[in-house]
């Protein structure tokens, strides 16, 4: 019999005529059988018990759960070292972010008054909608892929419901095999994320959005992630990044700005002999805009270099806080792995103590039985 059927369980009751067989396997079950005359006993527990296997399997098996808890803590370790890495690129970039959305409202406070044509600014009725989705490259991170998915497919039916159109900008190699699965859903571009965001991947995205808008393809662009909240929360978002919001804020699909200043940092300890992280809650400080600075140039000449670059440094913005909620996701999922590893090995070296202690009472049975037999 195989090892792994040690934790198989089979949902065919025994026979209780059967007497010779759960006389002696009962003593060695860890867990006690139910019986048919019991009223409190639920119905769970009373539809199945466990399959037995060998020593040398349980041996074989307990080695394997060891190897298994040594990799997964591994990991785990791998992300939280990682995780921390990403926070710092989000919280670095987050000054020139807010700078820059001081300067973009200040400029547009100044032009509410002149008649001038800002494409990237402009809100027209909305005909057709092109969805950002960014998702992981890999899996092993709970449910991280697919609740963003999932979000993507509640945002889709919703413009269906609104006679809308859409087109899909997928990000992502998990969302990549996803669309290609599903020809039915439109896909404007494929775009495959590397191990850490960088310029030029936000580069491409943002262009293939611009490049859609300013052609009038579609008439409002959103971005899909998963905002970064804790080490064990983080939330899908959808936020709208085309047209611009009058602020220069990045706002989701009501208009409600959803920027925020607050961030954990991460760092590894030692706890009791073992590797363990621990939270600090810092606020990242960025200095006021002054308002008396005054531009020289012109402002349309302004914003059309300064909106193509806040256009970039969002998606930026958006795939590196994916990034560490991915992280974050894989730290966890890792984490529950690594407690289930060692209840598992508990459990496992319990049935083979039971079992090895039993072989040697039979024996022992068997050498005195010999004895008297000789008497």
């Amino acid at each position: 019999m195989s090892c792994s059927n040690l934790t198989m369980l089979v949902s065919s009751k025994p026979s209780l005529s059967d007497a010779s067989n759960l006389s002696f396997r009962s003593v060695l079950n860890p867990f006690q059988l139910p019986s048919q005359n019991s009223p409190s006993c639920s119905l769970s527990r009373s539809s199945v018990t466990p399959v037995q296997c060998g020593l040398r399997e349980l041996r074989t098996r307990i080695e394997s759960v060891k190897n298994t808890q040594k990799i997964t803590e591994a990991m785990k370790l791998v992300a939280a070292a990682k995780v921390r890495r990403a926070q710092e690129a989000v919280v670095n970039g987050r000054p020139f972010s807010e700078t820059l959305v001081e300067v973009l409202y200040n400029i547009n406070e100044q032009l509410q008054t002149e008649d001038i044509d800002v494409p990237l600014t402009k809100v027209r009725p909305v005909k057709k909608v092109a969805l950002v989705v960014c998702t992981g490259d890999r899996g092993l991170c709970g449910g991280f892929n697919n609740n963003i998915i999932k979000k993507a497919e509640a945002r889709i039916a919703q413009l269906k419901d609104l006679g809308l159109d859409y087109t899909i900008i997928s990000v992502g190699k998990k969302g990549n095999s996803y669309f290609l699965r599903r020809p039915y859903i439109p896909v404007d571009r494929f775009l495959e994320g590397g191990s850490l965001p960088t310029a030029k991947e936000a580069q491409a995205i943002a262009d293939d959005a611009f490049s859609l808008f300013i052609s009038e393809e579609v008439d409002k662009v959103e971005l899909l992630y998963t905002k970064f909240v804790s080490l064990v929360k983080s939330d899908p978002v959808i936020h709208t990044l085309l047209p611009l919001s009058p602020k220069g804020e990045i706002c989701d699909i009501n208009g409600n700005c959803v920027d925020a200043a607050d961030d954990e940092f991460f760092r590894l300890t030692t706890k009791e002999g073992k590797l363990t992280v621990e939270r600090d809650a810092v606020r990242t400080k960025t200095e006021d805009y002054s308002p008396i600075l005054e531009f020289e140039q012109d402002p349309v000449q302004i914003l059309d270099a300064l909106l193509p670059l806040y256009l970039n440094s969002q998606v930026l913005r958006a795939l590196q806080e994916s990034l560490a909620s991915e992280l974050a996701a894989r730290m966890s999922a890792m984490s529950s792995a690594t407690d289930n590893a060692v209840e598992l090995k508990k459990n496992l070296s319990i049935v083979y103590n039971r079992e090895r202690q039993a072989k040697i009472t039979g024996e022992i049975l068997e050498i005195v039985a010999g004895a008297n037999a000789l008497q």
